[in-house]
């Protein structure tokens, strides 16, 4: 099959990760792949595999970019392509207008949030042919807006294959050493983008409470503040400097490589206030990490019975529960393993793309991946 995946996203998190996941995927097994992007995103280079041909620099700023529509219909008659596949809410009505005025492509939407989609789009996106829900929670919600027939829940994947060869009982150490971590300290972490709904405050304000419990842990944040002013970091570094807790932080931006990050951590903490999926807990689970989380729905689905859930908004809540797990090895080796074999058993990247094939497969009706 022939198919443009579109993405209007500017930075780089968790739903362009999917999708550069999904168009390698996708490129290995045999499909024509092309990727529709904003010209000024940072992660174009992240798509160097496909050639520069399959991508169609595209500034779509709003749900009513018909200017864009009108170029993606193009892009696709010229390259015959089967399915045009969207990524981010404000892509999904210019990507319903290019499938309609491209007659032939299928159009198929997924949704990488829980914020409800306005009633409206049931008029606007009628032409969908599938709607996809990255976790069962975003699956329930796409049900009050489209044909329960069009629903499909196909959870977001990792590449578990490719972890395991990445296993380096050495890079955890490389890490702390570059760092200046010392190797004999516990590491509690947390990754995302530095936003409010993120959590991080919260991570700070727990960290307070742990240092009082274990005065020699550490901590780490890797994220970026995409905003202009960057307010949120400066305030979350001013609350680490009023806790006195300076010589305890280390801030990273966005890892390429976070390998040795979750090698180097004891504790990974999501705590963000929402979660409609959660990577960066699947992938701390994959690498065989004791998981602390808040209740989000993302975490629910992926944790389950191996890893500790908190209330949403409770530092003190989060504090406990990781000053728990990190006096108790045992615990932490059993939450490892249960993770390690979930992620395995049930959120690997080759089910997911065996679950998009088989949808794209039921859409077009086409069962070669060279068709």
């Amino acid at each position: 099959m022939r198919i443009l995946q579109i993405s209007s996203a500017r930075n780089f998190g968790g739903g362009e990760r999917h999708v550069v996941d999904l168009c390698r995927g996708l490129q290995e097994r045999g499909h024509e792949v092309f990727a529709a992007i904003r010209p000024t995103c940072d992660w174009q280079n992240r798509l160097d595999f496909l050639p520069a041909a399959n991508i169609l620099s595209v500034s779509i700023r709003n749900s009513f970019g018909v200017l864009s529509a009108i170029r993606m219909a193009e892009f696709a008659r010229e390259n015959k392509i089967d399915i045009l596949h969207a990524h981010v809410a404000r892509d999904y009505i210019p990507t319903s207008i290019a499938c309609m005025k491209a007659k032939e492509a299928r159009f198929v939407l997924t949704r990488h949030v829980l914020f409800p989609l306005k009633p409206f789009n049931r008029f606007a996106l009628k032409n969908v042919a599938a709607a996809i829900g990255v976790s069962d929670a975003v699956g329930t919600a796409l049900r009050s807006v489209f044909p329960r027939d069009r629903i499909a829940v196909i959870p977001n994947g990792i590449d578990i294959r490719r972890m395991a060869a990445e296993n380096d009982a050495d890079a955890g150490a490389r890490f702390r050493e570059f760092h200046g971590l010392p190797d004999d300290v516990p590491l509690v972490t947390t990754l995302g983008e530095l936003k409010e709904l993120k959590g991080q405050r919260d991570f700070v304000m727990a960290a307070n409470e742990i240092a009082k419990k274990v005065p020699n842990c550490r901590f780490v944040v890797v994220g970026v503040d995409n905003t202009l002013e960057k307010s949120f970091r400066r305030e979350l570094r001013r609350l680490v400097s009023v806790f006195g807790l300076e010589d305890r932080f280390l801030w990273l931006d966005w890892l390429d490589d976070t390998a040795p990050f979750f090698a180097a951590t004891d504790v990974f903490v999501s705590p963000s206030h929402s979660e409609s999926f959660g990577l960066a807990i699947l992938e701390a689970m994959a690498r065989g990490k004791a998981v602390v989380a808040t209740e989000t729905e993302g975490a629910k689905q992926l944790l389950q019975e191996c890893g500790r859930l908190v209330t949403i908004n409770d530092p003190v809540s989060l504090a406990d529960a990781v000053a728990e797990v990190l006096a108790d090895a045992d615990m932490r080796k059993k939450m490892g393993i249960s993770g390690s074999e979930t992620a395995a058993g049930l959120y690997s990247l080759e089910a997911m793309l065996d679950a998009t094939e088989k949808l794209y497969e039921k859409v077009t009706g086409k069962h070669d991946a060279a068709a």
